[in-house]
């Protein structure tokens, strides 16, 4: 099994239940450097999505592919093109952007980019498995945890808007069971957590764990992107307000799909935060003050960063 975006935090879990059940591994870094975090077992190849040309040794005996696209999409023809002349088949981590849901029907130029490398998919005639997960429950981590760190206070807009978020692991162990799993071929796959929690009710559920009190002071979408200016790809801003506006007054939608594959049920959001909860303390030592948002830079998009979701 061949495994990109192995480092990140799905496909680093991915790497690890893979060895786990006790299937060969393959792991594609564009970074030498990174074979260092991954398992000694692990056949770690170097290799760019945005060369497709580096592929070519790393797909060598390759079975099935966990492709998760973290490249700009000129090359996703080529790319798929050369998994289709060495493997079988291919889970893709993509997105929700076929649910008939408001918060997964806005404008998004990440959802047209995975539309098209389903269809390039698919026209390659290879076999396929199409993950698609909601809000990632550790998108909190790069949105809330620095502000309740210094200040305990998240600001934030669109305080009511509900969502569902699931865990990253969870993401992980289904991708990880339908790649060595029979059955899984033209599966589509949308996964969420099993709670529909406001923004608002997830912050409080962080302070519940924490054992202290973290105040949500609500933005409008302006001030918002006043306070993002700079240091948010303005697209990412855009998409985002216009999803939680479109979701007010509406449940999250969930599925039973972890449940369906695992035979568990999904993480709750509370779960992951006590699972997380040193991220969102106090440091011991004093440092530079942090900004109230943290920025979020390219690479996060190139590494997909949890804030890519329909």
């Amino acid at each position: 099994m061949l495994v990109t975006g192995a480092t990140g935090r799905v496909g680093r879990a991915v790497v690890d239940l893979l060895l786990d059940a006790g299937v060969p591994v393959r792991a594609l870094t564009h970074r030498s450097e990174a074979a260092a975090t991954l398992p000694a077992n692990v056949d770690v190849v170097t290799g760019d999505l945005t060369e497709p040309e580096s592929l070519e040794a790393g797909l060598q005996g390759v079975g099935a592919v966990f492709l998760v696209w973290i490249a700009p999409p000129a090359t996703a023809p080529a790319v798929v093109e050369r998994l289709a002349a060495h493997a079988r088949r291919v889970v893709f981590l993509s997105a929700p952007h076929k649910t008939p849901h408001p918060f997964f029907q806005q404008p998004n130029p990440m959802a047209v980019l995975y539309a098209d490398i389903e269809r390039l998919i698919a026209a390659a005639g290879l076999e396929s498995t199409i993950i698609r997960p909601g809000m990632f429950a550790s998108n909190a981590l790069l949105w809330w945890a620095t502000a309740i760190r210094d200040s305990g206070i998240a600001r934030w807009p669109y305080g009511a808007a509900e969502t569902a978020p699931v865990d990253d692991r969870d993401v992980a162990a289904v991708a990880a069971l339908t790649l060595y799993q029979e059955g899984h071929a033209g599966g589509d796959y949308v996964l969420t957590g099993a709670e529909s929690l406001s923004q608002a009710e997830q912050v409080g559920i962080i302070g519940d764990v924490l054992g202290r009190r973290i105040k949500f002071e609500e933005l409008s979408p302006d001030e918002f992107r006043s306070e993002t200016e700079g240091s948010w790809p303005r697209p990412a801003v855009d998409m985002l307000l216009a999803a939680w506006g479109a979701t007010i007054g509406t449940p999250a939608f969930i599925t039973s799909t972890v449940f369906d594959i695992l035979g568990s049920p999904p993480r709750s959001f509370r779960r992951w935060v006590a699972d997380h909860a040193s991220a969102f303390m106090e440091d011991p030592t004093p440092s530079v003050r942090r900004p109230v948002l943290a920025p979020i830079r390219q690479s996060h998009v190139r590494n997909r960063s949890p804030i890519v979701i329909c």
